[in-house]
């Protein structure tokens, strides 16, 4: 099984001659253990074209030391990076399918190669704490570097890494270091340096001082494509929340695709609209069987226990368990897909290129008049909930609503760097009509499944009384639902 930790270190480039400066005196400092020293050896996969270097991501098989095996690093907040560990295995050449899903959504079907190996002379040194525990650990470095046929690069580096201490160690240490001869390391890694100018230059597009809408719609979608490739890995490893924000992202893109139409090539538009609703779809069944699985355990944790006949709670969890399971599998078979994989070129070339029409002015004058339009769509959506004659077509009709809201909610996100309070009030309010309606749409669902679990039930011969009983708490449910909507509704105004 993999393991995970986040690292969080600094390097510095160091001269041959350079000594390393007393270490004991930093701040929390006890003492510092007796140095280790190991001879390492790294080899870097990637493609040809180096797309995990272009995209801050590592994968290495390292030998020699205290955590042989392979390892994959993707970059966090704050300079902090995640790196999940899998052992070692037998594979040497060629790398193990499971690491090689893990960085899916950057290689896709390109073949994974060595591109560098690294061969380190490294003496750790242990800085301990009063009680022994470790703090952080000093790694000098003296590094030989192969890349391809080029000439072997030499070099020496200080790495600190933090283990027990905090970010004031490391702000303490890097004022000795540089004291003693020390530089901040000119690149991000001994990968990094290895490769050089071989790395794609990574697109840094910014917002313009005074953009048009088309501008404003190409940052949105940016940090949506850049959600996208980050919540991917988490989706692989069943992170908390993974399959949540990888599913929003799909969501955000394919409204603002609806919003910004005016200015998006139709058919180009439209099509990835199709295949977002497709890839959110497939990501869908197992993260509303993760949502109700919540729901129900506190629901049925919440009736008299004289009132909860037979195993309630056990039963509806089996259920939803088995869907989930279900689900998920689906979900890893679509992410393994080919079409999937060219959906993630499309969205590239979609960020790098937006398809645009003629239709694209200044976003301060614009964006009102899309946001206009969002809202309108959204009154009608209403005005046919209103109007409803039987409860099945209300419940699709609110259920529209809520879709509704949700664009309009994305809409107002989307245009927060031009219009400000107005854009974050529209997405504030927005939201909160999402929520309320998202809570009728769920209770919806619920009473569905309620109801079929409780003729399972009563053709085996069981009580199926607490079945009905939570199924009028998702009927109550489902009516303040709508209440509170039609109390909310008024005050949404652009």
């Amino acid at each position: 099984m993999p393991t995970e930790q986040t690292e969080i270190e600094t390097k510095y480039d160091v001269a041959e001659s350079t000594h390393l400066p007393a270490l004991h005196e930093l701040p929390g400092v006890a003492s510092v253990a007796q140095p280790v020293e190991l001879d390492l050896e790294a080899v870097y996969f990637d493609t040809e074209a180096l797309d995990l270097a272009a995209n801050s991501v590592t994968l290495r098989r390292r030998t020699g030391g205290e955590d042989d095996g392979w390892h994959v690093k993707f970059p966090k907040s704050s300079g902090a990076r995640l790196e999940v560990q899998y052992p070692l295995g037998r594979a040497v050449r060629k790398v193990p399918i499971a690491l090689v899903r893990s960085v899916r959504v950057h290689v896709r079907d390109n073949e994974l190669i060595p591109v560098v190996t690294l061969q380190t002379r490294r003496v750790v040194h242990r800085l301990l704490d009063a009680n022994g525990d470790v703090l952080a650990e000093l790694a000098d470095d003296r590094v030989t570097a192969t890349a391809g046929d080029s000439e072997p690069d030499s070099w020496r580096e200080w790495e600190v890494e933090l283990v027990g201490g905090d970010r004031e160690l490391l702000a303490a240490a890097e004022a000795v270091l540089r004291s003693a001869g020390a530089e901040p390391a000119a690149g991000p890694s001994k990968l990094a340096r290895a490769l050089g100018d071989r790395v794609p230059a990574r697109d840094e597009w910014e917002l313009p001082e005074k953009p048009r809408t088309a501008d404003v719609f190409r940052a949105y979608a940016i940090d949506q494509v850049r959600a996208i490739r980050q919540r991917d890995p988490e989706v692989r490893r069943d992170a908390p929340e993974g399959i949540h924000k990888f599913r929003v992202a799909t969501r955000r893109l394919r409204s603002a695709l609806a919003t910004f139409r005016p200015l998006i090539d139709r058919e180009v538009g439209d099509e990835i609209r199709a295949e977002l609703k497709w890839l959110a779809g497939e990501l869908g069944v197992a993260r509303d069987a993760e949502v109700q699985r919540a729901h129900f355990a506190a629901e049925v944790g919440e009736q008299p226990v004289e009132l909860v006949m037979g195993r309630v709670a056990a039963r509806i969890d089996d259920h939803l368990r088995a869907v989930y399971k279900e689900g998920r599998a689906g979900a890893l078979a679509a992410l393994e897909s080919e079409r999937y994989f060219r959906l993630l070129d499309t969205l590239d070339q979609l960020i790098a290129e937006p398809p645009l029409t003629g239709h694209n002015r200044k976003a301060a004058k614009q964006l009102p008049e899309l946001l206009h339009h969002d809202l309108k769509r959204m009154s009608k959506a209403v005005r046919r909930a209103q109007d409803a004659e039987t409860a099945e077509e209300q419940d699709h009709e609110l259920h529209e609503v809520r879709k509704a809201a949700k664009r309009l909610r994305y809409a107002g996100e989307a245009a927060v760097p031009v219009l400000s309070d107005e854009g974050t009030r529209l997405a504030t309010r927005g939201e909160e009509v999402q929520e309320i309606l998202g809570d009728f749409q769920d209770s919806v669902v619920s009473r569905d499944l309620l109801r079929e679990l409780a003729v399972q039930v009563h053709l085996e011969g069981g009580n199926a009384f607490t079945f009905g009983r939570l199924h009028a708490i998702e009927e109550a449910r489902g009516k303040a639902s709508i209440e509170a909507f039609l109390e909310v509704w008024p005050s949404l105004k652009f």
